[in-house]
């Protein structure tokens, strides 16, 4: 195979740091937040989760693109982030069910990215400064110029992108013949969350973001999901309304990720920006109730405030992070609700957590035993 030389690229950090790399996927220029991802595997589906809207990833793993890319490995139907950032880009894939190259998977999608850094590098200074924006660009190459599309990147600080993500119109997934029925609350759902719910006897009616509780109510559902997505729960009034209205109702509600951090606020428990969040599929979690440690996939810059909630005499904290000591988990005391803020239905990640989609359903059908 001839050798073809790769265009240069350049990454600006927010804070000025400048590193050189190669052009992978479309030749163009591209801001955002930038963060890292620990996953060995899985990265298409990470492309395509609503949560990584706004966000460039950086990807610690050593080879990128080497197993090409399959069209069942999605958690939505478009490419959501904003750009990439990696270490060896493979230029061939190995897998020959594969429909072709993580390049021209990118082309298509309007990704612009950076190969050839020390991920490590700029992993540790993350780490160490915190998360921030950068710009990506494989057709600018004047530090000013670079600097002066980075001041056009918004903060993701009072962001909210939800209704961006969201469907525009409500749809329904699952048999009619379900045993029961849950209203999805869509700030930028999963698809293997919706899977993983109608694998269990449901019928999941999705809802776009806004939606009020009076208009999914009218659908008559068991229960309520409150879906992950991107953006600042700070900035998501409406959703914490919502899901307050949710819980005055008595019906059984379960949040993940930014779900679980719209259920906090909607018990009077602040959140807070984190210094460079969790994301990847290898973080311990300590579930007190039962002492048992699960490895979790996770993804998250924003976190529930512990203080707050320990001081809330209402709310249990039931799950614990290993690495930093951060919420992981709450239950309502006088309420079937519950949330965990990483994602049990692990896709990419290990399955540990599953368990959780079942103890939703126990909760609805309990409930409704007592109705």
């Amino acid at each position: 195979m001839k050798y073809i030389a790769k265009q240069d690229a350049f990454l600006l950090l927010e804070d000025g740091s400048l590193f050189k790399g190669q052009a992978v996927g479309k030749i163009g220029t591209t801001g955002g937040e930038l963060c890292f991802n620990t996953g060995m595997t899985g990265y298409q589906e990470i492309y395509t989760d609503p949560s990584y809207t706004g966000q460039l990833i950086v990807q610690t793993v050593a080879h990128i693109g080497n197993y090409g890319v399959h069209v069942t490995e999605t958690e939505s139907s478009s490419v959501k982030f904003a750009g990439l950032v990696c270490g060896t880009f493979a230029d061939v894939y190995s897998r020959t069910v594969s429909e072709g190259s993580l390049q021209q998977y990118l082309e298509k999608a309007g990704i612009v990215g950076i190969s050839g850094l020390d991920t490590r590098q700029i992993v540790r200074h993350i780490r160490s400064k915190g998360a921030m924006n950068a710009v990506i660009s494989s057709e600018m190459s004047d530090q000013e110029q670079l600097q002066a599309y980075l001041r056009s990147v918004p903060s993701m600080s009072n962001l909210e992108l939800s209704s961006q993500v969201s469907t525009p119109h409500a749809y329904t997934v699952g048999s009619e013949t379900a045993s029961w029925r849950v209203a999805v609350l869509d700030l930028g759902v999963k698809e293997s969350i919706i899977k993983n719910l109608v694998a269990r006897g449901v019928q999941c009616r999705v809802f776009p973001a806004k939606t009020t509780f009076e208009q999914m109510q009218a659908w008559q559902p068991d229960g309520y999901f409150i879906s992950n997505g991107p953006g600042d729960p700070a900035a998501m009034d409406y959703a914490v309304e919502t899901v307050q209205a949710i819980l005055a109702s008595g019906k059984p509600l379960f949040g993940i990720c930014l779900g679980h951090q719209i259920l906090a606020r909607a018990c009077g428990i602040s959140t807070y920006k984190m210094h460079h969040g969790h994301r990847g599929l290898n973080h311990p979690v300590k579930n007190l109730r039962t002492g048992r440690t699960e490895i979790t996939s996770q993804n998250h810059g924003f976190a529930v405030n512990k203080a707050d909630l320990l001081a809330n005499a209402e709310v249990e904290l039931t799950h614990l992070n290993l690495n930093d000591d951060t919420v992981e988990g709450l239950a309502l005391l006088h309420k079937p609700a519950f949330s965990v803020q990483y994602h049990p239905e692990s896709s990419p990640g290990p399955h540990d957590s599953t368990y959780l989609f079942d103890d939703f359903v126990a909760l609805i059908a309990n409930n409704a035993v007592l109705a």
